[in-house]
């Protein structure tokens, strides 16, 4: 497949997802449980994007480095460490573990 013609399936795809979130009634967004799904979604799907990018390569699953950073961030997050700061253990404990062959 061209790799022109996937990025125009794409962009149309991307269109066609946000025409059909326009026209969407207005009231069927007011109800509770939309509301509260649609403010839940996006935490999900970060945290199983991070879960994927952690705990992955290729086809398999591994336990390297990146979760030894991933366990710096959430035990700075609990400490309740400023967000640079957190960031910053992560790439510290990561590189780290990098260095020292893990």
């Amino acid at each position: 497949m061209n790799v022109w013609i996937a990025i125009g399936l794409t962009v149309v795809g991307c269109y066609a997802v946000k025409l059909a979130g326009l026209l969407v009634p207005a009231g069927a967004l007011e109800r509770p449980l939309v509301r509260k799904l649609a403010a839940l979604l996006p935490v999900a799907l970060l945290a199983a994007l991070t879960a994927q990018q952690t705990f992955s390569t290729g086809h398999g699953i591994v336990l390297d480095a990146r979760a030894a950073g991933l366990a710096a961030a959430g035990l700075a997050l609990l400490l309740r460490a400023p967000f640079l700061a957190v960031v910053a253990a992560a790439v510290v404990v990561t590189a780290g573990v990098r260095a020292l062959g893990g």
